[in-house]
């Protein structure tokens, strides 16, 4: 009936409370954290968390980010890599180089990334297997012209 379970958790225990960078708020430079991430406003950097990163409709980041699961509505640029779940909202612009366990794009969202996807998207060997992709991707588009194929 008393027992200790019932008690509130420290907020510290899952992280700690979450971040917010507010609309009309400009930062250049690298944000670490173990919690949540929200950004309304603009990052030129670089976001570090084993939480969960948002851009909301008005947020920017220009650089690389590295995070468990994240929602974007706003703009993106540069390197994502999400560990998890990758969620895109209509109003998204996604931008960059992607890697990322799972993706969920909304119609109207705009995702212009080169993306690696799957569990194995964060070993070493991923960089191998998409630089194969690339070049087969290369030698295809040097081959094809706007003929008939050809029954051999």
């Amino acid at each position: 009936m008393f027992s200790d379970n019932k008690k509130p958790r420290p907020m510290t225990e899952f992280g700690g409370q979450p971040n917010r960078i507010e609309k009309n708020t400009k930062i250049k430079g690298d944000i670490t954290s173990e919690a949540d991430f929200r950004i309304d406003g603009k990052l030129e950097g670089n976001v570090k968390t084993s939480g969960k990163v948002v851009i909301g409709k008005d947020g920017y980041i220009n650089g690389k980010v590295e995070c468990v699961n994240a929602d974007i509505e706003g703009k993106f640029n540069g390197e994502l890599n999400v560990s998890d779940l990758l969620s895109l909202k209509a109003s998204a612009t996604i931008e960059g180089n992607v890697s990322v366990s799972k993706l969920a794009v909304e119609p109207g969202a705009t995702f212009n990334a080169s993306c690696t996807m799957g569990k194995g998207a964060f070993t070493s060997t991923s960089s191998s297997s998409t630089a194969s992709t690339s070049s087969t991707a290369s030698k295809l588009q040097s081959t094809k012209t706007n003929e008939p194929a050809k029954v051999s």
